[in-house]
C-alpha cells in the first residue's frame, strides 16, 4: 500500500510537508543515483571495499549547516543542547585521517549489555526502495514486538504520512539512517560499489540534514544513527558521537539487505538472543523479511526472549 493510501495522523504533517521545498532540491539528485538500494550485508560477505569517485553528489551540499542548527535547537528545558555547528565540527576534525574503515570498527555499536534483543530496520529510499513490507509491521504490532526503523531522507519524502504515522507510534522509534544514503567516510572511501562521503563536510551533511529533517518529524533530535552501506571509517564514527548521535550496526544480519528467502529470515533472526542488535529492513515488501518475521518471532517469544528499542537498552 502506498503513502498516499494511508490516512494520515493529525499534527506533523503539515511540518513535513511544509518541508518539502528543502527536501525536493536536497533529494533530487538522490532519487536518480541508484545507489541507495545495496544489501548492508556481514564483513565475511561484503568483500573489502573499492575506492571510488570523491565527489559527493549535489544533494548533499543542499542542506546547509545553518538550517540543520536551526531545526536542532532545543524544544523544551529539557532536550539536549543544540549539536555543534559545521564550522566548529570541521574546525575541531581538520586534519584527521582515518586509519579504519568497515562495519564494524571502533566505536560503533554492534551489540548491547541487555538481556534483551534490538530489531532494528532499515527504509534506505532511492529508486526501488521507497516501499513499505506493511506485512511486517503488521507482525510486529500484531505480536507487540517494539523495534527501531532507521529512516533516510528520501524514504521520508516519498512517505510523509506514512512517516508521521510511524513517528506517532509508541512500538516503534525511529533514528537516522542519513541524508543521501551513502558510507559515511572523511575521505571518500566506498562499500559496495558506492561512493561514500568525500571529507568532512560532506559526512557532517550526511548526518545532519536528515537530522533536521527528522527532528522535524518527531519534535526531538534522533538518538541513534547508521549510514548508508552500514559503513564508517573511525573519523566518522567520533564525529557522528560529537553530533550527539550513537552509531550503531549490527551482530546479526537478519534479511542480508532484504535479499535472503523467508527461510533464511527465520534462520538468520531466530539465532538472535541477548544482547544482539538484529539489522533487516521494512522498505521491500516484495522480499522474504516479513514471511521470515511471521515464522522467527513466534517461535522466539514462545522461548521467552524479550524485545526492546535501543532507547530502552542503550545508555544515553
Amino acid at each position: 500500500m502506498g503513502d498516499s493510501k494511508r490516512r494520515p495522523l493529525a499534527g506533523r504533517r503539515s511540518v513535513l510537508l511544509g518541508m518539502a521545498g528543502l527536501m525536493s532540491a536536497a533529494l533530487a539528485a538522490c532519487a536518480d543515483s541508484g545507489q541507495g538500494n545495496r544489501p548492508e550485508m556481514s564483513g565475511e560477505q561484503s568483500g573489502a571495499p573499492r575506492t571510488g569517485p570523491a565527489t559527493p553528489p549535489p544533494s548533499i551540499a543542499a542542506i546547509s549547516s545553518e538550517q540543520a542548527a536551526a531545526a536542532l535547537a532545543p524544544a523544551t528545558a529539557s532536550a539536549p543542547p543544540p549539536a555543534p555547528d559545521k564550522q566548529q565540527v570541521l574546525a575541531e576534525f581538520a586534519g584527521r585521517y582515518p586509519k579504519e574503515w568497515g562495519l564494524h570498527i571502533t566505536g560503533v555499536v554492534n551489540r548491547s549489555t541487555s538481556h534483551k534483543v534490538a530489531l532494528t530496520f532499515d527504509a534506505c529510499g532511492g529508486p526501488g526502495g521507497t516501499g513499505c513490507d506493511h506485512r511486517l509491521l503488521q507482525t510486529l504490532r500484531k505480536l507487540s514486538v517494539p523495534a527501531t526503523l532507521f529512516i533516510n531522507s528520501r524514504w521520508i519524502q516519498a512517505n510523509p504520512s506514512l512517516s508521521v504515522e510511524l513517528a506517532a507510534d509508541p512500538l516503534f522509534e525511529l533514528a537516522n539512517h542519513g541524508t543521501a544514503h551513502l558510507p559515511l567516510s572523511v575521505s571518500g572511501k566506498s562499500a559496495y560499489g558506492i561512493a561514500g562521503t568525500a571529507n568532512a563536510a560532506a559526512a557532517y551533511d550526511e548526518l545532519m540534514g536528515n537530522q533536521a529533517i527528522m527532528q522535524q518529524l518527531t519534535g526531538t533530535p534522533p538518538r541513534f544513527f547508521r549510514p548508508g552501506t552500514a559503513f564508517y571509517d573511525d573519523v566518522a564514527v567520533e564525529m557522528t558521537r560529537r553530533l550527539g548521535m550513537l552509531p550503531v550496526n549490527f551482530s546479526v544480519n537478519g534479511d542480508g539487505g532484504a535479499t535472503y528467502p523467508a527461510a533464511t529470515v527465520a534462520t538468520e533472526v531466530g539465532r538472535a538472543g541477548a544482547g544482539d542488535i538484529v539489522i533487516s529492513h521494512f522498505n521491500r515488501p516484495a522480499s522474504g523479511t516479513a514471511e521470515g518475521y511471521a515464522l522467527a518471532l513466534p517461535r522466539l517469544l514462545d522461548l521467552g526472549v524479550p524485545f526492546g528499542r535501543l532507547g530502552d537498552i542503550l545508555a544515553p
